[in-house]
């Protein structure tokens, strides 16, 4: 992995070098618009077909299922960062995203990424669209799609809030919200027009996004898009089993996700105190880490690994029991992804040695689907990948979506 990011920075490094030396934002148009509220193209992250091309002849060095798809890649890339209205806790707020529109003229889908967690203001989509993830997301436009990428609330235009981490709510609206802002902008582009297809992606936190987004889409938005498929990576899809998973565990490598999910769900409105779930001196710290300065490894270093010195005995062995915790365990049970009658093909991704997410989500939420609900196996797909830890999985589940999606639209 490392030696892929190397070749992609030497790779941009050149496009910036020789090929675009006017590194610049148009000057935002204002708009009138229900949703849209201003929009810009960054010139310095729109690509041109050669450009394209290039890149993906280098990432197949890497990823050797890039080139079955090369002569996919037919059009350049225009990349801009949208400010749209929003709506949190019954007030407007402004938030913001990426939009990714092929320069051919034609009329295309769109396909929404949902990011995995992220703590660094630094880091949303719109503030760092050079970051790798987002640049190999960016050029997938070149495929035929209108890709969509949210920052969230809490990056972005919406930094001066916190991060609703893992609240369905407040997550589904803004994504949808978004995508009417990109249905604005997309009128405004005389080249490019959309169909109503709709495609979801996205990893980790992305992934459990995903899966709420495509439950609310088909019961709540049928009407305005045709979702045409899903595909959910390393998702903590039931909050509840990830919880008792984590507290049977002596250690946990990453307590920072355990401590941004208590933290949103104390701003949400949770009456469980902090200081009864974690102990001195990490329930004091907690509040304070979560500012958009440190990423994760600088607030796991705040915390500690050991789950017997992380959080409280009494939660441990009580957590599920009410009282005290009762309110915690309301919350995880309302934004946990569960099981029903989808009408939407549907892929659920994981890696096979993820000690972040385990695996067992998102095979429970397939059994969920194809067992209890009785969703036919040829709808609702597990695709497990041996040996790929959390991070090692990202790309490769977003690769193997997209190539999905791409199969799809092409009708093959």
């Amino acid at each position: 992995m490392e030696n892929f990011l190397r070749r992609l920075i030497y790779f941009f490094a050149f496009i910036i070098v020789f090929a675009s030396c006017d590194d610049f934002e148009d000057v935002p148009p204002q708009t009138n618009d229900e949703y849209l509220s201003n929009y810009s193209k960054i010139a310095s992250s729109s690509r041109s077909l050669d450009q394209i091309q290039f890149f993906i002849t280098l990432a197949s060095l890497q990823y050797p299922e890039l080139a079955a798809i090369k002569d996919k890649f037919t059009s350049g890339v225009d990349v801009y960062k949208i400010t749209y209205k929003t709506t949190f806790d019954d007030g407007e707020r402004s938030a913001s995203g990426l939009v990714c529109l092929p320069t051919e003229s034609g009329t295309y889908p769109i396909m929404s990424y949902q990011n995995g967690t992220n703590t660094l203001h630094s880091a949303a989509p719109s503030v760092d669209p050079g970051n790798e993830l987002f640049q190999m997301l960016e050029v997938m436009a070149s495929t035929g799609f209108v890709v969509v990428i949210p920052d969230y609330l809490g990056f972005g235009a919406a930094d001066d809030m916190f991060h609703p981490y893992l609240d369905k709510t407040s997550t589904v609206q803004n994504i949808v919200d978004m995508l009417h802002a990109v249905e604005e902008l997309v009128a405004k582009i005389e080249s490019v027009d959309l169909n109503k297809d709709l495609y979801l992606n996205g990893y980790s936190q992305g992934g459990w996004a995903t899966m709420a987004l495509q439950r609310t889409i088909e019961t709540q938005y049928a009407s305005e898009f045709n979702l045409k498929a899903s595909a959910c990576g390393g998702g903590p899809h039931d909050l509840v089993a990830f919880t008792d998973f984590l507290v049977g565990q002596e250690t946990y490598p990453t307590p920072y996700f355990l401590a941004y999910l208590i933290n949103s769900y104390a701003n949400l409105g949770m009456t469980t105190p902090l200081d009864s779930i974690f102990q001195e001196p990490y329930a004091g710290r907690i509040p304070n880490l979560f500012d958009g300065s440190k990423d994760g490894s600088a607030i796991n270093a705040q915390l500690t690994t050991t789950i017997s010195e992380l959080l409280q005995p009494g939660f441990i062995e009580n957590w599920n029991k009410g009282g005290i915790y009762e309110s915690l365990y309301t919350m995880l049970e309302d934004n946990t992804n569960s099981g029903y009658s989808t009408t939407t093909p549907t892929l659920l991704i994981h890696g096979m040695s993820d000690t972040y997410v385990p695996s067992f989500l998102s095979e429970n939420l397939y059994a969920d689907f194809t067992v209890t609900n009785g969703v036919s196996t040829d709808l609702v797909t597990l695709i497990e990948l041996p040996g790929l830890d959390h991070t090692g999985a990202i790309v490769p589940s977003g690769l193997t979506s997209i190539t999905w999606f791409i199969d799809i639209k092409d009708g093959n």
